[in-house]
């Protein structure tokens, strides 16, 4: 009888330990029970999320084409959820966003909505206060661009400010 329970707890052993995450980097969940790496992509840490872009070029002043482009384009997808003062509706109001929000965070926010809510832990923390995932707008990278120079004027117009969290 000994004989045959060695080699069966000798393969459940092996099976169990070969079920690991394999996957590097501690895994953790948080207290809405999502799984997240303990060691942060390099982007997530410098403030700038998850998605295709890494780097925003701004100029000194908001661009006035762009700011009408992005104006357009955030009457048509993005005022019924989100105000240009600082008052919530379904999500947070915009003003003040590029004074606490790296530019490349913000576009990355528009075009890759649902990884970052999934991955990024600051879009993870407004889909808390929120309560309603922002819907995927398939808003492409020109015109989040747009969108964020209509921010940046917003901003200013609204602050005095803008491009603080650069």
């Amino acid at each position: 009888m000994k004989k045959r329970i060695l080699p069966l707890i000798l393969l459940v052993t092996s099976l169990i330990s070969s079920c690991g995450s394999g996957g590097g980097g501690e895994e953790k969940k948080t207290d809405t029970g999502t799984e997240i790496k303990s060691e942060l992509p390099s982007s997530i840490q410098e403030g700038k999320g998850v998605g295709g872009i890494t780097d925003v070029e701004l100029s000194d002043e908001p661009d006035a084409a762009m700011v009408a482009e992005g104006q357009a384009i955030y009457d048509m997808k993005c005022a019924s959820c989100h105000k240009l003062t600082d008052q919530r509706v379904v999500g947070p109001g915009f003003q003040g966003v590029t004074n606490r929000r790296k530019p490349e965070w913000i576009m990355n926010m528009i075009t890759n909505t649902d990884v970052m809510l999934d991955k990024d832990p600051e879009a993870q923390k407004l889909l808390e206060e929120c309560l309603t995932r922002m819907p995927n707008q398939n808003v492409k990278e020109k015109d989040a661009r747009d969108i964020l120079e209509f921010l940046r004027r917003n901003d200013l117009d609204k602050t005095g400010e803008k491009d603080g969290a650069i």
